[in-house]
């Protein structure tokens, strides 16, 4: 369908090139009010952490040391005693798709509803800490 409004719209696409985009863009499917399902930009990429809650940032910037994930469990790891701030600020977010957070002294889990969810969480973290994953 989106590839047709596209045409439409006067863009040469197919529904290959439609997809890749999706994909490199992240997108991801949400309901719609009509019971439908749209594109949207995940929470994350939005700015709910670098543009709305400049603290937050800050403190991901400073404080986390590294970022995984295995399946749709993703592991930050903090400086000592910093994980519990961060995580908390976190649950004040609108992290899209995250179940629940852990936090202990240096290192937080955050469970993620899909493992692609815990992939782009482990984007967004690498690009705010400064590494490329």
């Amino acid at each position: 369908m989106l590839c047709e409004e596209l045409q439409k719209a006067g863009y040469r696409v197919t529904q290959a090139t439609v997809s890749r985009d999706i994909k490199e863009l992240a997108l991801i499917k949400i309901p719609d009010a009509e019971g439908g399902s749209k594109y949207a930009v995940p929470a994350l990429k939005r700015g709910s952490i670098s543009e709305s809650d400049g603290l937050l940032f800050s403190i991901i910037a400073e404080s986390v040391k590294d970022v995984d994930y295995a399946v749709n469990t993703v592991v930050v790891k903090c400086a000592s005693g910093m994980a519990q701030a961060i995580c908390a600020k976190l649950d004040s977010t609108d992290l899209y798709n995250a179940v629940g957070t852990l936090a202990g002294d240096d290192t937080i889990f955050v469970l993620m509803r899909t493992e692609k969810d815990a992939a782009r969480l482990v984007k967004e973290f690498s690009q705010i800490i400064g590494k490329c994953k």
